[in-house]
């Protein structure tokens, strides 16, 4: 492990019920006086985006526009007319009411809409932004991305096809809201999964080669969180304070794993998802317990120690210190197992719906060259992915 390391968060988390009232105060405090709503239809039809709009008219700082034709993968075309609308109306900052599209695509406006040029692409890659961005804050609908507290956004080239992204301190939103009244209508399929990428986004980070103490500790926080809420939200859907531990554990992940990166986990989702177009989430629960396995016996004393927040304090006293790595996969397999019975969440390669096996090395070939390979414990050579893309079939 680095002995240097650093931590780096400056969102404002604003949570709790009646959260969202406190928003229209805290943007005007960092200099806004017209922003725009960014949304999707799904948000949008639900109502929420409504209720966003009539607290922000309340609190005296009503909305330019609300724009709510972002598509679940979003697209440079779609940042640059966005961006367009923006200058059009004289705006000055931006709301986000969404998911992760909702959220990265809003990031991507804020570069155009505050450097200026008509070509996202211009701004691609690590630390290109030169100044701070106008002020963006951030109302998520689903507990799973972190996008709210991380400095990345990641866009499609409608050109190429090809996800590009952008990394910048400056991409980080200045607040963020999490009130339970905007996840409580969230599909519990959807539920499932988004959490289930919160979960992997704490373990990874925990377990990796850029941990720290600090993101640790929120890892830490953030699983037991998922880990206690998710379980019993699938039987009480509109449970507010399930809802709410939910979302906190989401963001606290985000938090974790924006500065200690994420791994090999990632890199097999990331490369499933871009070759069968299959959810983030889903992705990832289908990929934890395999790689977690793969990944000892180096990671055992992290594995023991997560053993706390997943099963609790009598569980954990009564398991002997040398079964506990083994009992911590045992019990992500057995909440997957709990997924899959309640909501049909896939566990395997076959119960996501793939029937040919000849796409695996495909994967593996994108899987090779993913940035999260870095950041995984134990190394992985493209014979090693094809093994572990296999365990994962069925």
């Amino acid at each position: 492990m680095s002995r240097y390391y650093d931590f780096f968060c400056p969102v404002k988390l604003m949570a709790g019920e009646q959260a969202l009232e406190q928003l229209p105060d805290a943007l005007r405090g960092l200099g806004a006086g017209r922003p725009l709503l960014l949304t999707d239809k799904g948000v949008s039809g639900s109502g929420l985006a409504t209720l966003l709009a009539g607290v922000m008219a309340e609190g005296a700082l009503p909305v330019a526009a609300i724009w709510d034709e972002i598509p679940a993968d979003s697209s440079t075309a779609v940042v640059e007319r966005i961006a367009r609308h923006y200058r059009e109306l004289g705006c000055d900052s931006l709301l986000a009411l969404g998911g992760g599209s909702v959220i990265d695509t809003a990031k991507a406006v804020n570069i155009l809409a505050t450097l200026g040029g008509e070509r996202l692409l211009d701004y691609a890659g690590a630390d290109c932004l030169t100044h701070p961005l106008n002020p963006l804050a951030v109302v998520p609908t689903t507990a799973g991305t972190g996008s709210e507290v991380t400095l990345v956004a990641v866009i499609k080239d409608e050109g190429s096809g090809r996800k590009v992204p952008f990394t910048s301190p400056f991409l980080l939103p200045r607040l963020a809201v999490l009130d339970p009244r905007f996840t409580l209508g969230l599909p519990l399929p959807i539920t499932a999964a988004t959490a289930m990428d919160a979960m992997t986004h704490a373990i990874e980070a925990f377990i990796g080669n850029g941990k720290n103490p600090v993101s640790d500790a929120l890892a830490l926080m953030a699983v037991e969180k998922i880990a206690t809420a998710l379980p019993r939200v699938l039987a009480h859907p509109t449970d507010k304070g399930l809802r709410l531990q939910l979302a906190e554990g989401s963001t606290l992940a985000g938090m974790a794993f924006s500065n200690s990166m994420v791994g090999l986990v990632h890199a097999l989702g990331h490369s499933l998802g871009a070759r069968c177009h299959l959810p983030h989430g889903l992705c990832m629960n289908l990929f934890l317990p395999t790689v977690l396995d793969y990944n000892r016996p180096g990671i055992d004393p992290e594995l023991a120690r997560l053993l706390l927040p997943l099963v609790g304090p009598e569980r954990f006293a009564a398991t002997p210190a040398e079964g506990r790595p083994q009992a911590t996969i045992e019990a992500l397999q057995a909440l997957r197992d709990t997924l899959w019975q309640t909501v049909k969440l896939p566990r395997t390669l076959r119960e996501a719906g793939l029937t040919d096996k000849a796409l695996l090395p495909g994967i593996r070939d994108l899987a090779i060259n993913d940035g999260a390979l870095l950041y995984n414990r134990k190394d992985a050579d493209r014979d090693q992915l094809l093994v572990l893309l296999e365990r994962a079939w069925e």
